[in-house]
């Protein structure tokens, strides 16, 4: 089978696909603000999906994603990384992927080709979850914190307000 056979390619050069990944990142304007993330932060988390891409797209579950890529997402927020630069970093990391494998061997029969089309839709389906979950924590992360910026700006309005009130008393 075709598509097991490209991500057993993939975990066995998660390295290689993780220091790709960082050379990506880092030259992508794009992902300007992934300056604010080490790059060593990057080549772990990259290596880890890499490195893991079978247990991803067979047998994790959209919960497992939704978990992990949530307080991927939120770290990024509290980092001060964009949410478009977050996104587009997540998807750097899937056309890493096919860069490799278009090098790497996807010149096959018309048979395996059908495989590898089944690898396509389920690791679109995994990248698209992990971009969906990473900006739902990186929003959580932002509804957490507006409320207490609010909280700072409610009491000089007040202040303005009765600043105001007994100007006019005055």
């Amino acid at each position: 089978m075709i598509a097991l056979r490209l991500v057993h390619l993939i975990e066995a050069h998660s390295e290689k696909l993780a220091e790709s990944l960082v050379r990506k990142v880092e030259r992508s304007s794009r992902a300007a603000d992934f300056k604010r993330v080490s790059p060593q932060e990057v080549r772990d988390r990259a290596r880890e999906v890499y490195h893991n891409l079978s247990d991803w797209i067979l047998t994790k579950t959209e919960v497992d994603i939704e978990a992990v890529f949530k307080q991927i997402g939120r770290r990024r927020a509290e980092q001060g990384v964009s949410l478009s630069s977050l996104c587009w970093a997540l998807m750097l990391t899937e056309e890493n992927l096919w860069d490799f494998l278009e090098l790497e061997g996807m010149r096959e029969r018309p048979l395996e080709i059908l495989g590898g089309f089944e690898l396509l839709r389920l690791l679109d389906t995994f990248f698209d979850q992990a971009i969906y979950f990473a900006a739902v924590g990186y929003e959580s992360y932002l509804n957490e914190k507006q409320p207490q910026a609010r909280e700072h700006e409610h009491p000089k309005e007040h202040a303005h307000h009765s600043h105001e009130r007994f100007a006019h008393v005055v």
